[in-house]
């Protein structure tokens, strides 16, 4: 029997740093009153709540930062993991090397870089920027897999430190801490709650390989999606069951 639900955010239950719709977040409040919702996501417990905002009435657990930040349904900290200092220079050396790959004319140089505490995420055209130059930049995410893959000698000094980067989002280079991604912590909030893994599915449009999700395979079963009414539909089934 399915009892607890695994989300992921952006493209999954909205689209990239937008508000959940309103017809949205009726469905979404049912669905949190029949059963344990929790959000998953690179971003912060504040973007998160700025994206499902408490007016809607929903009380879902929140693993923010891929998981790295672990919040009760009522905020209380469960854990809280954070970068060390030499890490956190280390990966603005390294995102400043990565940036010669990019066009350096954006909207807003201010709006690259965030320093979520266990994550650091690097947008090269800028995390508020346009929607739809959002989804043109790097549909698939080979772009981004690519510059990784080109600046494998920086990100393996990385590794040695104890940090990784994945392609993040619709845009963003997410560095995290090495081993604790979103699998790993769905993993490990599954035994902090007891729960038992046949019971959970996780929900995310990154399960292809090398997707920020993909990480979850194989923890507890998985449903692909390609955007936010695509995880509507398979919430009213749900709901219908």
């Amino acid at each position: 029997m399915l009892r607890h639900i695994f989300f992921d955010l952006d493209n999954t239950l909205m689209l990239s740093r937008t508000q959940i719709t309103a017809e949205h977040a009726a469905v979404f409040k049912k669905l949190t009153e029949k059963m344990d919702v929790t959000v998953v996501s690179g971003a912060q417990a504040s973007q998160i709540k700025a994206q499902i905002p408490e007016s809607i009435g929903a009380h879902f657990y929140i693993l923010g930062q891929t998981g790295n930040q672990a919040l009760e349904k009522n905020g209380a900290i469960i854990w809280e993991e954070r970068f060390s200092d030499e890490q956190a220079s280390r990966i603005y050396s390294c995102i400043e090397t990565i940036k010669l790959e990019f066009d350096t004319n954006v909207k807003d140089p201010n709006d690259l870089v965030e320093n979520r505490g266990a994550q650091i995420a690097y947008s090269p055209i800028g995390h508020h920027e346009n929607l739809d130059k959002k989804y043109a930049f790097d549909p698939g995410d080979k772009k981004r897999a690519a510059v990784i893959a080109r600046h494998h000698a920086e990100i393996d000094a990385l590794r040695t430190l104890g940090v990784d980067v994945v392609p993040g989002g619709t845009t963003c280079f997410d560095f995290f801490l090495v081993g604790k991604n979103k699998g790993f912590n769905v993993a490990r909030f599954i035994e902090n709650r007891n729960w038992i893994q046949g019971e959970c599915v996780y929900v995310g449009d990154a399960l292809f390989p090398g997707g920020n999700d993909a990480s979850v395979i194989g923890i507890i079963e998985t449903y692909s999606v390609k955007n936010p009414d695509d995880t509507f539909l398979f919430i009213e089934k749900v709901l219908a069951a």
